[in-house]
């Protein structure tokens, strides 16, 4: 294989690295915003719950 196609195909193998890469990070922080929001929301939920209501019950 002379140099040139060896550098093409390390470039080509670097570009497909990278963008996998990319791909496995930009998952990864969607998933974690994803949980922090739904962990912010299940607190939200349970202070509410544990609150007690500024209005009394009507009857």
């Amino acid at each position: 294989m002379d140099p040139l196609s060896s550098l093409a195909l390390t470039v080509v193998f670097a570009a497909v690295g990278f963008y996998t890469l990319y791909c496995v990070v930009r998952a990864a922080v969607a998933g974690g915003i994803r949980d922090a929001r739904e962990k912010e929301q299940r607190s939200a939920d349970a202070r509410e719950a544990a609150a007690p209501s500024e209005h009394p019950p009507a009857h």
